[in-house]
């Protein structure tokens, strides 16, 4: 017999994670929530301030000034993460909290953090 209320599919599971990520990571205008999200072609990352509730800054592999140094998707997921720290370093941002977004800490989204740490962002 199953649970009645049990996730099914791979996208429910990772967002019933995502969510129990989100009651610990909390982003603030001091210290933004970074955010990735990752589809099966692209990658994006976004910086959030959870007080007000709206975005500061977005960058995705589709973005202009996106420069991808090889061939792949984590070297995209670098660059977005290089790119995205660059622009909050233009706003004057230095700390951010990573949220995952329920996805593993692997591949593509461990390049964006690692991108986004070579940018100058602390973790």
């Amino acid at each position: 017999m199953r649970p009645i209320h049990k996730p099914r599919t791979r996208s429910e599971r990772r967002y019933r994670r995502h969510l129990r990520i989100r009651k610990t990571v909390l982003g603030t205008a001091a210290r933004p929530r970074l955010v990735v999200f990752r589809s099966l072609k692209h990658i994006y990352a976004q910086l959030v301030d959870d007080d007000q509730g709206r975005t500061l800054i977005g960058v995705s592999d589709r973005t202009e000034g996106v420069a991808v140094e090889g061939t792949g998707k984590v070297a995209a997921g670098r660059a977005v993460g290089k790119r995205l720290g660059a622009l909050a370093k233009e706003q004057g941002i230095t700390k951010v909290v990573f949220d995952r977004a329920g996805y593993p800490y692997h591949g593509r989204v461990r390049a964006v953090a690692e991108g986004a740490r070579q940018a100058g962002l602390e973790f």
